[in-house]
């Protein structure tokens, strides 16, 4: 840009320059901070005319050509352009097709015997004309006028801007039952699928009439509410949009009274449809899990109650049945060593039924130690193991770590039971000459392992017996798995957690 920029100025007092003076300061008010006028061509004015500008404090920008102009104009250096009519279509077209610079204000100026330059002016989309020579107070009027246009431009442009990337419908309504539409910006189409003309002053349709039925009596109690106490409003409902779909929209607004002393509401309406399924699924959700950790929960409840009651009968077993078939069982040995002089015979048949007492009494053992063993929950998971190993028909390796002391009784009725199952099929499936059991406190958690060197093979779904144990370690918010392959053996692995759900 070839520019030269004239400085401000200072306009001395006289008798017959009082209608520039009221100019100036008139200009000066309009004019505000970091004014500027662009001047191209105007020669033939002189310069005389435009101290009245600098006077009100403001820079005047000389360039060449409308190529210099555009490029001043983009770069903000004048809010005003001032040419003559041999530039002034040119610039005006140039400037028009640019939405960056639409807030400049473009005055074209030709001489008095050419009003057809002004007219062609005009029609290319100046904002202002002036002949040539003008007066300074003329000349003043005419820019503060344009500085006026253009600030007025600009914040229509600002809020054009802003209403074109807000996210809602925007609106101006009257507060009545149809909510008349004064003013509604088109993203209404987006969340509605009608037109805003169409809810302008209800020509086709109000905007009453897409509210959901169900909804409309609370929408006009809380804009109501809202109005009635002087606070802004906040409201969800629903709409019905053209292709009968329904939508949820959230709306906020508060009522105005306009100058004409007529109340009007205003405020913005956005689609929160997603927003809204995604709540509800959320909600879903949260009830989903609520109910399966209640389900959870019960299925621990009712194992730990099954345990306590298989302890109760295993208690019950050994202080009740077990104690008086081993009192019958002395007795009768007593007995049997008190008369000898008894016949064969009679001696025979007491000790079968000595024989018949005491295998009744190793299968009511047995009974008992499968229903809950006393050891486990007299001497703990440990000792029981050990027991278990001890018994095994198969030689077991038996690693036990447990740091932090005893684990929950649930726990270790499940840790038993599943190294009981487990070291009962590697005798009965596994063909196997060696076995482990190991069990150890990891992170929070016993881990149970029960492993073999035989056949494999195992499918925790055929009846192994493994799958109970599957829905007892579930129950326990645990897990358990099984690898088995052909010729590699079997191991069962279990993971529980310490920490139990009330």
């Amino acid at each position: 840009m070839t520019g030269i920029r004239t400085r401000r100025s200072s306009t001395h007092g006289g008798p017959g320059r009082d209608a520039e003076r009221r100019a100036i300061r008139a200009l000066r008010r309009d004019a505000g901070e970091h004014a500027g006028v662009l001047l191209l061509g105007m020669e033939a004015a002189g310069d005389r005319p435009w101290d009245v500008l600098t006077s009100a404090g403001l820079e005047l920008v000389r360039v060449a050509d409308v190529p210099d102009a555009v490029r001043a104009l983009t770069e903000r250096a004048a809010q005003v352009v001032i040419a003559d009519a041999d530039d002034g279509p040119a610039l005006t077209r140039a400037v028009r097709t640019r939405p960056d610079l639409a807030g400049a204000h473009i005055v074209v100026c030709a001489a008095l015997d050419s009003p057809h330059e002004l007219r062609a002016a005009l029609d290319a989309g100046a904002d202002d004309v002036m002949r040539i020579p003008f007066e300074p107070e003329v000349l003043a009027a005419r820019v503060g006028a344009g500085l006026r246009a253009a600030r007025l431009r600009a914040s229509e442009g600002l809020l054009r801007s802003l209403v074109a990337n807000i996210p809602g419908a925007l609106y101006r309504c009257a507060c009545d039952e149809h909510w008349t539409m004064l003013w509604l910006s088109d993203e209404i189409e987006q969340i509605a699928g009608y037109p805003a003309s169409d809810f302008i002053a209800s020509a086709v349709r109000t905007f009453a009439s897409i509210i959901h039925p169900d909804d409309r009596e609370q929408v006009e109690r809380s804009v109501g509410d809202g109005v009635s106490a002087g606070r802004p409003y906040t409201i969800e409902y629903r709409i019905i949009r053209r292709d009968g779909g329904v939508r949820w929209v959230l709306e906020r607004g508060q009522a105005q009274v306009a100058d004409d002393g007529r109340r009007w509401l205003d405020g913005a309406i956005f689609d929160v449809t997603a927003r809204h399924a995604a709540e509800q699924a959320l909600h879903q959700r949260e009830i989903a899990e609520a109910q399966l950790a209640e389900v959870q929960a019960s299925r621990a409840r009712i194992v730990d109650a099954a345990d306590r009651a298989r302890r109760e009968i295993e208690r019950n077993l050994h202080d009740g049945a077990q104690q008086r078939l081993v009192s019958i069982a002395l007795r009768l040995q007593v007995w049997l060593a008190s008369d000898r002089d008894l016949p064969a015979d009679a001696r025979a048949e007491v000790a079968d039924v000595l024989g018949e007492v005491r295998g009744c009494l190793a299968e009511l053992r047995d009974l008992a130690r499968g229903l809950h063993p006393a050891v486990l929950s007299d001497h703990g998971l440990e000792a029981a193991l050990r027991a278990l190993a001890g018994r095994s028909a198969v030689p077991v390796e038996l690693r036990v770590h447990l740091p932090g002391g005893r684990p929950p009784a649930s726990v270790e009725s499940a840790a038993y039971f599943i190294a009981s199952e487990a070291l009962a099929n590697v005798a009965k499936h596994a063909q196997a000459t060696h076995a482990w059991v190991t069990a150890e406190q990891r992170s929070g958690h016993l881990v149970v392992e029960i492993g073999d060197n035989g056949s494999g093979r195992v499918d925790p779904g055929s009846g192994s017996g493994l799958q109970g144990l599957q829905d007892r370690v579930a129950a326990l918010d645990g897990a358990l798995s099984v690898r088995s392959r052909a010729g590699n053996g079997t191991v069962v692995r279990a993971r529980l957690p310490l920490r139990q759900r009330a």
